[in-house]
């Protein structure tokens, strides 16, 4: 099993990155997808998710209406569009295959918002 994330990296406050996640070694159309970040000294936390199928998405508070979750079963891949980019955006983040008793993870992609 293998989740790789790409696309981190700095960006001005205000910015957008879109990260990918492309995974191989399991069944990814039946597994919930889902974003994790950890920021320096706090806790992971689940910032966006999306059904097996793609027509659910569910997102923190803290990026609803700048971050988009979406996923292409045909390439195992998912993705963040993240827009209108703040300084608290600044962690690492982690994609994340979720299925009952299953999870798998990505090594993280770091992302920094920074002037």
């Amino acid at each position: 099993v293998q989740l790789m994330e790409s696309g981190g990296g700095l960006v001005q406050p205000g910015g957008s990155l879109r990260l990918s996640c492309a995974t191989s070694g399991f069944t990814f159309s039946s597994y919930v997808m889902r974003w994790y970040r950890q920021a320096p000294g706090k806790e992971r936390e689940l910032v966006a998710r999306i059904s097996t199928a793609g027509g659910t998405t569910n997102y923190a508070d803290s990026v609803l209406g700048r971050f988009t979750i979406s996923r292409d079963n045909a390439k195992n891949t998912v993705y963040l569009q993240m827009n209108k980019l703040k300084p608290e955006d600044t962690a690492v983040y982690y994609c994340n295959a979720f299925r009952g008793f299953d999870a798998y993870w990505g090594q993280g992609t770091q992302v920094t918002v920074s002037s």
